[in-house]
């Protein structure tokens, strides 16, 4: 086990799951990951769901709101990235030819935070800490551990976020595939998908990786448990082994074990 007490600028810190159905993903998600689900009162029948492993924060959960409901946004996982000063990074990304979905607030004391989609219509949150750094616990099943970028514009995505976050994005040369890699500083934290490999008509997303022991195991638990598989468990050489699951409810995600 990783504890983790901070995480740098830059990169992915929290995680946060949208659904339908609260309780029926608490029991999804504690079956599959082993999460415990600890509720916070929200207002009147309202709750938000704290996800921990090992008594440390993983992840978290909520209902999606009315307004998105009526929208058809369908259920969802949340990406946020830390950043030292949420107002500016809010300012940069709009010159940057970001769209703000939610200006700057206060999450309590927790921290500061805002909703953003990137030019080419991925949307994630920004995170300045107060109280709470976000994900406590890493490098254990169950945890964050990637996250890729599903754009049909990597060159515009790319640039954007290169200004926003200072990432890099590299290709391996030894990786045929023009997939790009996502580095933060010294740590290499996602990357894009070539564009060639995208379903059709999926609006552009942020796709969060969590590392399993087994990574078929752990997708035949969640189809017997009504969840889909959007890819089967296939291995990437010298990767890894991992398969893409959308929830009961229908929120995507995919679950990643290293080859390394």
């Amino acid at each position: 086990m990783t504890n983790v007490d901070q995480h740098p600028a830059g990169s992915f810190c929290w995680i946060e799951l949208h659904t339908t159905d609260q309780n029926a993903a608490k029991s999804f998600y504690n079956a599959l990951f082993g999460w415990e689900a600890h509720d916070m009162p929200m207002g009147p029948n309202d709750f938000y769901t704290m996800f921990k492993l090992q008594n440390r924060d993983a992840a978290a959960g909520c209902t999606l709101r009315p307004d998105e409901r009526s929208q058809g946004v369908p259920p969802y996982w949340m990406i946020y990235v830390t950043v030292d000063k949420t107002d500016a990074a809010v300012a940069k990304a709009q010159q940057l030819g970001g769209k703000i979905l939610a200006p700057a607030f206060d999450v309590m004391d927790a921290g500061r935070m805002a909703v953003i989609q990137d030019p080419t219509g991925a949307v994630f949150c920004l995170w300045q800490p107060n109280q709470s750094n976000g994900i406590q616990i890493a490098h254990v099943a169950g945890t964050l551990c990637w996250a890729d970028l599903s754009t049909p514009d990597a060159k515009r995505a790319s640039d954007f976020y290169a200004a926003l976050l200072g990432w890099q994005f590299i290709i391996d040369p030894k990786d045929p595939s023009g997939y790009l890699h996502i580095k933060n500083g010294e740590h290499f934290i996602g990357g894009t998908p070539p564009a060639a490999t995208r379903e059709p008509g999926v609006p552009p997303h942020w796709l969060a990786y969590f590392s399993v022991d087994d990574v078929d195991a752990c997708a035949s638990k969640a189809k017997q448990m009504g969840a889909n598989l959007y890819l089967a468990p296939m291995t990437m050489e010298g990767v890894g082994r991992f398969s893409v699951i959308a929830d009961p409810q229908g929120a995507v995600f995919a679950i990643f074990k290293s080859a390394r």
